[in-house]
């Protein structure tokens, strides 16, 4: 649009980026494979790994710390671009601290010019998650209280920079739960220890009318003649269409049905 519209030739530029469920389908045992893989399949340029479906301080820690150390710092000795690690769960303020204090001690830190702590050059932060007005005020108050440059962390935006009514408002997020590895089936979930309500449901489901209420069951537990969920859209092909007035009549609460 920027470039139709308003003759822009570069509106903006991206970078190669994890996203949950590309970590996720390895499965927890294979996270290490999951990040080992961002690393082998883009050797060259910055590339952002989100690590925090499980454990974030273990990932940092234990994972790209020690088990793919080698690696990371290879980036650096052949000057291709940073690896950025995306914490993506908790309070922000917090974990972005306790994220680079792990990583500085794992991979080192030098001291700029003003005096406050600066990663090696192959190795930042991206913090998206809960970015608005007021928390990038409290993330970099806290780095700059805790010794840390600005220059470690990129801040991803989103809603809250605008209207802040986004997936949160209604607690509602779309999540891959099921794959097919290798001829195998295979439960997909997150766990993220700094925010357990972001717990991802997991395996085949299915939306099942239980009493008067709405029931998720997991794990291919449910009825599949039960299901109440209907297949709209398949492998790039629209399977079900609903006209705008379907729509409202679907969304109107008991009450106003009844005036």
């Amino acid at each position: 649009m920027a470039r139709r519209f308003y003759g822009c030739k570069m509106a903006g530029i991206s970078i190669p980026a994890a996203e949950h469920s590309t970590m996720t389908s390895w499965t927890k045992d294979g996270e290490i494979d999951a990040y080992c893989n961002m690393l082998e399949k883009f050797p060259n340029g910055a590339v952002a790994c989100v690590s925090d479906s499980y454990n974030i301080w273990n990932a940092c820690e234990k994972i790209w710390g020690e088990d793919l150390k080698e690696m990371v710092e290879d980036r650096g000795k052949r000057g291709v671009g940073p690896l950025v690690i995306r914490p993506d769960s908790g309070d922000p303020a917090t974990v972005v601290v306790k994220v680079l204090n792990i990583l500085g001690s794992k991979f080192g830190i030098v001291t700029n010019t003003k005096g406050y702590k600066l990663l090696p050059p192959y190795l930042r932060v991206i913090q998206g998650d809960g970015v608005s007005y007021e928390s990038l005020k409290d993330i970099l108050e806290n780095m700059k209280k805790n010794g840390w440059s600005a220059d470690n962390l990129t801040f991803g935006s989103g809603a809250a920079l605008l209207q802040k009514l986004n997936r949160d408002t209604q607690k509602c997020a779309y999540k891959c739960s099921y794959a097919v590895i290798n001829g195998k089936g295979v439960n997909i979930f997150k766990t993220p220890i700094t925010d357990m309500g972001k717990k991802s449901k997991k395996g085949r489901l299915t939306l099942e009318l239980e009493n008067g209420a709405c029931i998720t069951k997991e794990e291919g537990q449910g009825d599949p003649d039960k299901d109440l969920l209907v297949t709209v859209y398949e492998n790039g092909r629209l399977l079900k269409e609903y006209s705008f007035d379907e729509v409202r009549q679907r969304v109107e609460i008991s009450l106003i049905k009844k005036t």
